[in-house]
């Protein structure tokens, strides 16, 4: 019966529930033990993955065009029908496996996540569950709304960020202060939304007797390996460390500008000097793509493989356009065996680094492919972003032209040393928004009031972000939660980008050693998959899983020594 699953993804998206019962109810009523446990966990394995896959494709075509009514309908009956009914027959398979007390060779960290997720379903939080996906489907279609009139052309705000960069202030500030009324006008709508996901995040962890949403949130997304603790001396240890070193970043950023404060318009500026002409890395959509395959050939020929495959299969979608949704990301089809990256790209250089981050969650996808059952797939983001962060250290020495990439050599340097700069500033940022998460989810029924969470996020910028002037745009500023998508879309998902930072600065400084030795290291961390627990991932890529104070010093030590030897250089 499961031999005979389909393999074109257009024969089973749109499958009900009906469809998938028969596959269940055997997989629940067959027998189980030690010389049946393999092919059982093939053939779940094999109904997942078309579960998986559909659910994916299905997701992407809402992001590709948040006005598609036919696309949002089926993902909707999807997450409002099919999820709800696997989540439940998922639930039984999880307990008939544990119940079996049966050990599968590398199942250990499946069985762990089981263990912890069975304890943690209740059917009665399903049609919260469901309800949250929809509502984050609605901060979507806000966002993906908002354009504006710029030179008597409608533009997205993602086609804003070009001009934003241009040398001239004045243009710069009324970019952005375009830009940003127009976000403020979707702030009622937002604030509308923000109540209703409070109210459904507020029940959640109700069915499990448990104190908040922070605390059922971290046992959903699997976190054995460190606490909210360890995350709030995480946020103290970017206080006393990264916090004074961005804030050296911004007083050169000042000083280059010549001017007396800095203002949010100046800070989506390359970091050197204004004089400095923006970076344009390429002309056209086909060059922002073709490039890499080099780029990524110098790197290891294995990963540049990867890439090639991607450009022929079309698994990279790369425009900006209105009605897309924001951001970028990378899914898997796990019937094909093949990622799919979603990208906003608008000619900036950040484009290129964003197409290396996703490419590197991508080559996680290639790497893993040979792992037999899907359960082993479940890599936490702490270390799924190593993949993405360290892929953009990793290829950093290859953009310029002479190794068929984007840059002159100087621009290349140029580049790099932006890139090292914007690590150091994006801790404190990441620092904002896992501390506001972190109050919003303990005090629900205060920050169910938007104007308290606008008090909260200005108090956390204050404290983290010191050094910018936003006298006169306090609403812009307090508002800043309204545009972090992750705070509304994927609840307290965003220090895993704090701590994989870490971990990417470790890897990148064991290719400064020892390029080809860090790679193979890289690569093997993100073979293992989700086989073994966080800390050994790290330890297998050559990097230590770390919250404190001392090595975030070492990284941020590191990232500075080198920027003065690249400035040195290209002087």
């Amino acid at each position: 019966m499961f031999k005979n699953l389909p393999t074109d993804p257009q024969a089973f998206i749109d499958w009900t529930w009906a469809n998938y019962e028969t596959y269940y109810r055997d997989l629940e009523t067959r027998s189980l033990d030690s010389n049946t446990v393999a092919q059982w966990l093939a053939d779940w394995t094999s109904i997942s993955q078309r579960f998986s896959e559909s659910y994916s494709r299905l997701h992407v075509a809402t992001t590709l065009n948040t006005t598609d009514a036919e696309a949002e309908q089926r993902y909707h009956a999807f997450i409002g029908n099919v999820v709800p009914a696997i989540e439940a027959a998922d639930q039984k398979l999880k307990l008939k496996l544990l119940l079996s007390q049966l050990q599968p060779i590398g199942f250990e960290i499946p069985l762990r996540n089981m263990r912890a997720e069975a304890d943690l379903f209740r059917a009665e939080n399903l049609p919260l569950l469901t309800e949250n996906r929809k509502l984050g489907s609605e901060y979507n279609k806000i966002i993906g709304a908002q354009s504006i009139q710029w030179n008597g052309e409608e533009i997205t705000l993602q086609q804003v960020r070009p001009i934003i960069q241009n040398s001239d202030r004045a243009t710069r500030e009324k970019a952005w202060r375009a830009a940003a009324d127009r976000q403020l006008a979707s702030r009622s709508a937002i604030n509308e939304l923000w109540v209703k996901l409070m109210n459904v995040r507020g029940q959640i962890p109700r069915a499990n007797g448990l104190p908040n949403f922070l605390e059922y949130k971290w046992r959903e997304l699997l976190r054995f390996d460190y606490s909210p603790a360890d995350s709030e001396t995480f946020q103290r240890a970017i206080e006393s460390v990264a916090v004074p070193a961005a804030t050296r970043i911004y007083n050169k950023m000042r000083d280059r500008l010549d001017a007396k404060t800095l203002r949010p318009w100046d800070l989506d500026l390359d970091l050197y000097p204004i004089s400095y002409p923006p970076l344009k890395p390429y002309t056209s959509i086909d060059e922002l793509l073709d490039k890499p395959s080099a780029i990524f050939h110098h790197v290891d020929p294995q990963l540049g493989e990867y890439y090639d495959i991607m450009r022929r299969e079309q698994l990279i979608d790369p425009s900006n356009y209105k009605g897309k949704a924001p951001g970028a990301y990378c899914t898997e089809y796990t019937v094909q065996k093949r990622p799919f990256v979603f990208l906003n790209s608008v000619g900036v250089r950040d484009d290129v680094r964003t197409l290396l981050h996703e490419c590197g969650h991508a080559f996680h996808v290639f790497e893993t492919n040979y792992l037999p059952y899907i359960h082993q797939l479940q890599v936490t983001m702490e270390f799924a972003e190593v993949a993405s962060m360290g892929m953009e250290l990793l290829a950093g020495p290859y953009l310029s032209k002479r190794n068929g990439g984007f840059y002159s050599e100087a621009d290349a340097t140029h580049d790099r040393i932006d890139h090292l700069e914007r690590i150091i500033l994006f801790w404190p940022y990441m620092a904002v928004v896992d501390a506001f998460q972190h109050w919003v989810y303990t005090h629900i029924e205060e920050a169910t009031d938007a104007n308290n969470c606008d008090r909260k996020w200005a108090e956390l910028w204050r404290r983290f972000i010191p050094s910018v002037d936003w006298s006169g745009l306090e609403d812009s500023m307090m508002t800043g939660w309204h545009r972090k998508q992750h705070i509304h879309r994927a609840p307290l998902y965003y220090v895993e980008y704090g701590l994989a930072q870490l971990g990417a600065v470790q890897v990148w400084r064991n290719a400064l050693k020892d390029q080809a030795g860090a790679v193979k290291s890289y690569r093997q961390a993100l073979s293992l998959g989700a086989t073994v627990p966080l800390p050994e991932l790290y330890k297998a890529a050559g990097a230590k899983f770390a919250f404190d104070a001392r090595t975030l010093g070492e990284a941020v030590d590191l990232i500075e020594s080198q920027i003065v030897r690249l400035e040195k250089n290209k002087a």
